[in-house]
C-alpha cells in the first residue's frame, strides 16, 4: 500500500515539494557555512519524495547515542533553520496538506504534508526509518 500511495503521492505534487527540499539544500550548501543543513535537507528531500512507509525520529532515539546534532548545537542549529529556510517549506506543506484534506481521497497526502510541516520546522538530529523499525534502534535509511 506504502508503494501505491508513494506513487501517487509523487505525481500529485510529492516531486515539485521534494524539489523545493533540494533547492533549500542547494542554497544552504552554497554558502558553506551552511553545509550541516544541507545535509539534513537533501536527507528530507527523499523523505518528501516518498513519506510513505517511513517516519521521523530523533537521531538519539534511533542510534542510542546522543551526538551534535540531537544536543544543544543541534537545538542552535534547528533556530538558525527555521529563520533562513524552515518557515517557508512549512508554509508549503500547510498550504498543500489544507487543499488535500478539502476532499476525503486527499486525507493521507494531507496527512504527510502535516507530517513534513514537523520536520521542516526543526529538522536537525532527525533521521528517516521505515515505519516497522520507529520502535527500535536500527540503522537509518538516509
Amino acid at each position: 500500500m506504502s508503494l501505491l500511495l508513494n506513487i501517487i503521492w509523487i505525481f500529485l505534487g510529492g516531486a515539485w515539494m521534494a524539489f523545493g527540499w533540494l533547492v533549500a539544500a542547494v542554497v544552504m550548501a552554497i554558502t558553506i557555512i551552511g553545509i550541516p543543513w544541507a545535509r539534513a535537507a537533501f536527507n528530507i528531500a527523499l523523505y518528501a519524495l516518498m513519506p510513505f512507509g517511513y517516519t521521523a525520529l530523533p537521531r538519539d532515539r534511533v542510534t542510542g547515542q546522543d551526538d551534535i546534532g540531537t544536543g544543544p548545537l543541534g537545538t542552535l542549529g534547528n533556530i538558525v533553520w527555521l529563520l533562513l529556510a524552515g518557515w517557508w517549506l512549512a508554509l508549503m506543506h500547510l498550504f498543500w496538506a489544507f487543499l488535500y484534506a478539502i476532499t476525503i481521497i486527499g486525507i493521507p497526502f494531507a496527512w504527510a504534508h502535516l507530517k513534513l510541516v514537523g520536520i521542516a520546522l526543526w529538522p536537525v538530529g532527525k533521521t528517516i526509518v521505515p515505519n516497522g523499525q520507529a520502535g527500535m534502534p536500527a540503522h537509518p535509511r538516509v
